[in-house]
């Protein structure tokens, strides 16, 4: 049995299903082994030339992937039910947007000066998939970090004056430049390296060989 929690980078979008869902299957394969991990987010952005303005979520699917939009709902339609099963409520609605989260990524890096990182994520992907809110609109963004006690003066300021927008960029390239293609991608204690949700039985195995290595 571990020690000490088993660290996991988590590079992952706000606006990425799998990334929410592959977290909860974490947490919950941690739980079920009594295996400890203590999780730090980095910045992807799936969209970074999105227009300001954002895109309906379906058509985006449909053109970025060329799905149809059978194929589009039904994807939902499973990420909804993985979703339920990990007690995650994604809200699609025919109006749904995506948007570009680059504005979210330097608030969550201000968050993580002071340990507020993850509560900030959790809060994004609720916001996002579950109310379905505009999580690239400044105002948003400050009342989702006001409601977990981060100082939304402070917050504005972040986003108004982009202080972090050139070590964003730097994170971001970082693991670009070491392949990151997809997310989430998790990297268990510099080791191991996954992409995508795996599992609740597979992220359980993972931990169960990281904590006995």
């Amino acid at each position: 049995m571990a020690k000490d929690p088993i660290r996991v980078d988590i590079i992952s979008d706000v606006v990425c299903p799998w990334c929410i869902v592959g977290y909860r299957q974490l947490m919950q394969a941690s739980k079920d082994t009594g295996i400890p991990v203590e999780t730090y987010w980095h910045p992807f952005e799936l969209n970074p030339d999105m227009v300001p303005e954002g895109e309906n979520l379906r058509d985006h699917i449909m053109r970025k992937y060329g799905s149809s939009a059978e194929q589009s709902k039904s994807a939902r339609d499973h990420l909804a039910s993985v979703g339920k099963d990990l007690d995650f409520e994604f809200h699609w609605t025919e109006d749904s947007r995506i948007y570009n989260t680059f504005a979210a990524h330097q608030l969550l890096h201000w968050a993580s000066e002071s340990g507020q990182a993850q509560a900030l994520k959790l809060a994004l992907f609720d916001a996002y998939f579950t109310q379905g809110r505009d999580v690239s609109a400044p105002d948003v963004l400050i009342e989702v970090a006001a409601a977990i006690g981060l100082n939304a003066e402070e917050a504005k300021v972040v986003l108004q004056d982009q202080r972090y927008a050139d070590t964003v960029r730097q994170k971001e390239q970082f693991w670009t430049s070491r392949g990151v293609s997809s997310v989430p991608t998790m990297v268990f204690d510099a080791k191991q390296a996954t992409s995508g949700a795996q599992g609740v039985d597979t992220f359980a195995r993972l931990l169960q060989l990281m904590a006995s290595s």
